[in-house]
């Protein structure tokens, strides 16, 4: 039985230096000597695919070996669950973590590597006001620790960068670019990132993206419209940018797709009318045309022409003809009369493809020489997204102050604006993973919620939030913090970013009472490993060394230790997990038998036999798939005895992968 130390691979995120490392031997195995690699060779085996030029194009600047090496080093830290502040703990599939972006995109690592469909970030722009996350280059917990007043700060501390500063890029750039490359790694082949960004870093982060990502795989460049800024001097800015990237342009379907704003309310009508007037078309054709009239000061307005009803669904008549079109002697099939084509026009089918929709009632018949085309509004209801989106800042705050019944947030994304990026990046896949790591006042969570709705999808969102102080005598975070004082919460962002996801499910469950979607979600907390390392004091190595029998911390809860067993072995954060008495020990089977646990603090000789024999019952039971790994807590057992005649026989019901904390 292979015990779970701290500092081993089990009880750490993804160590992505070995996987590379690993990855280029089984390529190259004569690059490599005595373990490590000899880059003459590798330069020799890779010929003038290697640049080695001193001076080449590209982004520098003082500390970017140090964050692209700050991504590379594996997170020693865990994510502890809080039932207690999440929604729907038991059944929902979404993810709201608080704590340092940067360890806990490590943390997703192995569960979530290659698995997130879309990203959506609203960084810091890098303004004078804006907070900089100043990592620990050393130890990421040890800077969440610090930024959470754990422990003392010795100069280490969340700062805002000036313009005088001779590092005001610089430091941003360091923050972003380890956050980028592990990024990138969650997403999918087809996976996109939207990154939302203002004039004063959009040139640096394009070419940041372009060395991580490809240039090749730039999509856009968006403009996000908002108010303009009626104090500015010279030209009042008043857009924004997202810039949109793909870990490979290729896989990304061709065509995304936006809904005609209105769409799906013309089409609920249209069904509400057929079923008023069965197959009375021109009746209901009437009251359809009515009922636009209705709406003139709504989105549905601007697709009146949909005004025609049938057995297909709401259609609109259209020029058959087309500049550039075919030239030919068309022919009504049901007379055989030719029908005449105007002057410097084309057809916009040939014959063959006109007398199928003729058969399929696609072509209304003016008369015997003139026609029109059926275009239905279900069949045309998608529009390409364009380069600009127009949303006035102010909405979004009102809509969020109302939400929350107070200005929590100053300048919150739009989530509705949030909505169509979701539906043009995952229109074809409605289980899709999107991820927020600057989930702020929670935007990209409700713009989810909604899409799903619209949809009737199950995507699910994953959001970050730093638990950022917030200071009641701090006149900008004021009104902030009040908000928590009053709900009796902690000062900090995170809070809020809960608060308004737990509002915006409420609002949603109430104006779609029949919807039976996710709106929940599940806390996690970044911390220390439960897995404590041996690191002991001269004054208290008496202590420490009869500590040391047990490796994990004595203030862990075993709902605590069972979800980091599921982090640090890859396994996702909302996979089942059934629970059973088995010999009188709990035990936890997760993901139909894929692990199962025993967190029980006392195991005697006597319980070892029945025990096994129980949890291999259980396992033949559940008939898992693949491998399956058996944990205990290593403490429990009696003694040696115990833990061998345990492991034999699991060993001869063919669980031999058990594994001890």
């Amino acid at each position: 039985m292979d015990n779970i130390l701290a500092g081993d691979p089990g009880a750490t995120s993804a160590d992505v230096v070995a996987e590379n490392l690993e990855r280029l031997k089984a390529l190259f195995p004569e690059a490599f000597s005595e373990g490590k690699v000899d880059f003459e060779v590798l330069k020799h085996l890779l010929g003038g695919a290697v640049e080695d030029r001193e001076e080449k194009y590209g982004l520098n600047w003082h500390g970017k070996r140090q964050a692209r090496q700050l991504a590379l080093t594996p997170s020693t830290g865990t994510l502890r669950p809080c039932p207690e502040e999440s929604i729907d703990w038991d059944t929902t599939q979404n993810l709201m973590i608080e704590g340092d972006n940067l360890e806990v995109l490590k943390l997703l690592q192995k569960s979530y590597a290659g698995k997130v469909k879309l990203i959506y970030i609203d960084p810091p722009y890098n303004r004078n006001s804006d907070v900089i996350y100043m990592d620990d280059y050393s130890n990421g917990i040890k800077h969440y620790q610090m930024v959470t007043g754990q422990i003392d700060s010795d100069g280490r501390r969340l700062t805002s960068t000036t313009e005088s500063s001779g590092r005001f890029h610089t430091k941003w750039l360091n923050m972003m670019m380890p956050r980028l490359h592990l990024a990138r790694a969650l997403l999918r082949k087809d996976g996109t990132i939207f990154i939302s960004i203002d004039d004063i870093e959009v040139a640096h982060v394009r070419l940041v993206l372009d060395e991580i990502f490809g240039a090749e795989n730039f999509i856009a460049e968006l403009i996000w419209e908002g108010a303009n800024k009626n104090d500015a001097r010279q030209i009042g800015v008043c857009h924004e940018y997202v810039v949109v990237y793909a870990k490979n342009r290729e896989r990304v379907e061709r065509d995304w797709g936006l809904e005609k704003e209105g769409a799906a309310s013309v089409l609920r009508e249209v069904n509400r009318l057929k079923s008023v007037h069965g197959t009375n078309y021109d009746a209901a054709s009437e009251d359809l045309a009515g009922w636009f009239r209705a709406n003139k000061s709504k989105p549905v307005f601007g697709i009146r022409r949909f005004k025609h009803i049938d057995a297909r669904g709401a259609y609109k008549e259209d020029d058959p003809t087309a500049k550039g079109g075919r030239k030919f002697e068309l022919r009504n099939p049901k007379n055989g009369r030719t029908i005449p084509l105007r002057q410097n026009r084309g057809w916009s089918f040939d014959q063959e493809s006109f007398n199928r929709m003729v058969e399929e009632g696609r072509i209304t018949f003016v008369s015997e020489t003139s026609i029109m085309v059926r275009r239905y509004l279900h069949e045309t209801d998608k529009i390409t997204p364009p380069s600009v989106f127009y949303q006035p800042a102010r909405s979004a705050s009102e809509r969020l102050n109302q939400l929350m019944g107070a200005p929590v947030f100053d300048y919150p994304k739009d989530e509705s604006i949030i909505e169509k990026f979701v539906q043009m990046a995952t229109g074809n896949d409605p289980h899709a993973i999107i991820i927020d790591f600057f989930a702020g006042s929670g935007t990209t969570g409700h713009a989810v919620m909604l899409q799903n709705v619209s949809s009737s999808g199950k995507r699910r969102y994953i959001l970050v939030q730093l638990p950022e102080p917030l200071a009641p005598n701090n006149r900008d975070q004021r009104a902030a913090a009040d908000f928590c004082i009053r709900s009796a919460n902690p000062l900090n962002i995170a809070e809020l970013t809960k608060e308004r996801l737990r509002r915006a499910a409420s609002k949603v469950k109430a104006k779609n009472p029949g919807d039976t979607g996710d709106v929940g979600f599940r806390v996690f907390k970044l911390d220390t490993s439960n897995i404590r390392s041996w690191d002991p004091s001269p004054d208290d190595l008496n202590v420490e060394l009869l500590g040391s029998v047990d490796h994990i911390r004595p203030d862990r809860s075993e709902q605590d230790i069972l979800y980091e067993v599921l982090l640090k072995l890859g396994l996702d954060l909302c996979v089942p997990i059934e629970t059973r008495n088995l010999a009188g020990k709990s035990v936890h089977a997760v993901g139909a038998g894929t692990l199962i646990v025993c967190l029980d603090e006392a195991i005697a000789r006597a319980d070892a036999g029945p025990l096994a024999l129980g949890i291999a019952d259980w396992s033949d039971e559940l008939a898992p798939a693949g491998e399956t790994t058996v944990v205990f807590r290593d403490s429990a057992f009696a003694d040696d005895v115990a833990k061998t005649n345990l492991a034999a026989i699991l060993e001869q019901r063919g669980l031999g992968n058990v594994r001890s904390l």
